[in-house]
């Protein structure tokens, strides 16, 4: 019935920080950049480098804080393969993104770390 996901919708407080983060910092590619008047509000449609999978990044005004990180109930963390984690981290590191130690994942024996987007989503680098 499932062929695969087709996006992960986030909310943002800062537009342009949210779109420079995951534009500029992340590198993933913009598809389609809509203003909605009636909503006052952009929705970003994105896509990550194997084209497999979007992220949509909406903008509403006065949006309640996530209540805890990174346990609250609903989606956990976003996380992205990399084929290289500790290249990617340093390309964090260098635009002053901190990112949590490396750990090795205990069943698969892949390495992976967790780092923050600008609204303190958790998202997580898994090697591949």
């Amino acid at each position: 019935m499932l062929s695969g996901i087709h996006h992960v919708a986030l909310i943002c407080s800062d537009y342009q920080r949210s779109k420079h983060f995951y534009v500029t910092v992340l590198g993933l590619q913009i598809i389609v950049e809509n203003f909605r008047a009636e909503r006052d509000s952009y929705k970003l449609d994105l896509s990550t480098p194997d084209g497999a999978t979007q992220i949509e990044l909406f903008s509403f005004k006065d949006r309640p804080p996530r209540p805890s990180y990174p346990e609250a109930l609903g989606l956990r963390h976003l996380a992205f393969k990399v084929v290289d984690l500790d290249k990617a981290v340093a390309h964090l590191q260098s635009n002053n993104i901190q990112c949590e130690p490396i750990r090795v994942d205990e069943y698969t024996g892949k390495r992976f770390t967790f780092f923050a987007d600008p609204d303190d989503l958790p998202l997580e680098l898994y090697e591949s």
